[in-house]
Parts: C-alpha cells; sequence; structure tokens
C-alpha cells in the first residue's frame, strides 16, 4: 500500500507537499522525502513526535541514537511508517534542524493501491515557497504561576527557619562576606 502524506510547514504563509511513500518504507525514508521536497539539503538533525489529534507532542523518535546506551534508543530506521500511522492515527510532527527549529504537522491523508510504474518515495503536489527563515517559536507554559514558586511554593516564613539553629551537623565556611 502507498501513504500519501500531506506535510505542512507550521508558517503565516500556506507552504505544503503532498508526498506518497510505500507504508513499509522507514519515519526514515519519510524524512528523507520531506527534507529533499522543501529543498534542504538534509546535512542537519531532525525528529519526528508522536502526537494526538490535536498536535499535542508526545514521544520523540529521533534520527541518531542519543541515548546514554548505545542501541538502547529507537530511530527513525526502526520504525516502518505503518507501525506508527493508520487511518485511525493519522498525525506527526517533524523537526529539521534544531537551531532554526523548521517544524512540519505532517498528516496522513490517503492510503491506495501502489501505481503501476510509479516509484516511491513521490512528491505530488508542491505549493508555497520556503522562507529564507524558520517562523519564531514561543516555548512557554499554559499555566505560569504568578510568583517564581509556582506550584512548589512551600509556605515557609522566618519563623520555620528556626529548626535550623543549634544544630551542629552544619558547618560554617565562613562566607557571610559574599552573601552581601
Amino acid at each position: 500500500m502507498v501513504y500519501k502524506f500531506r506535510v505542512i510547514l507550521d508558517a503565516e504563509e500556506d507552504i505544503f507537499r503532498d508526498i506518497a511513500i510505500l507504508e513499509d518504507d522507514t519515519l526514515e525514508d519519510l524524512h528523507n522525502a520531506i527534507f529533499n521536497s522543501f529543498g534542504f539539503d538534509g546535512s542537519e538533525v531532525a525528529s519526528f513526535y508522536t502526537c494526538d489529534d490535536t498536535w499535542n507532542q508526545e514521544d520523540e523518535i529521533p534520527l541518531f541514537d542519543t541515548g546514554d546506551v548505545p542501541g538502547e534508543m529507537r530511530t527513525m530506521n526502526d520504525y516502518p511508517l505503518s507501525s506508527i500511522l493508520d487511518k485511525e492515527n493519522t498525525k506527526i510532527i517533524y523537526v529539521y534542524d534544531f537551531i532554526s527549529m523548521w517544524t512540519f504537522l505532517v498528516e496522513l491523508a490517503a492510503v491506495e493501491d501502489e501505481a503501476v510504474g510509479a516509484t516511491y518515495p513521490e512528491t505530488l503536489f508542491s505549493h508555497g515557497e520556503m522562507p529564507a527563515d524558520a517562523i519564531e517559536k514561543n516555548f512557554e507554559a499554559d499555566d505560569m504561576h504568578d510568583d517564581i514558586y509556582g506550584e512548589f511554593e512551600d509556605d515557609l516564613d522566618e519563623d520555620d527557619l528556626d529548626m535550623f539553629e543549634g544544630d551542629d551537623s552544619f558547618e560554617d565556611y565562613g562566607f557571610e562576606e559574599n552573601w552581601n
């Protein structure tokens, strides 16, 4: 079977590519198809991220094993497309170049029979020109608290610190002059 994806650049302008690729190809094959169809040279690091139906980012699937124990982390090459995406799970996020943070919303649009004589992967349709620079991302939590302690405020005051007076287990290093 052939998976047909719409790959949309997260930008103000409508910029997308429609890509056809075999369901048994890997996420690394899709990565190659995406960077080629958008005109990147492929020299930058990239990752896919699983997500829910509303594009909330979940688990990372990197291009390279970046774990502490070699071979422990699964990479793009370890995932056939059909193991991650199907008619119920149609969305995945792709980030290319972690300096520029080119971010793409990748959605499975159709699953069809292979066309006789077709070569996959294939860019089926291209719309829009790539901007010179990626849009700047604003990474911040949704529910920031007004104070510096957030939800971890422990309600201690100066009187509570009296519990340390007379405790000789703490050594005084004489650094008071550095705190003024």
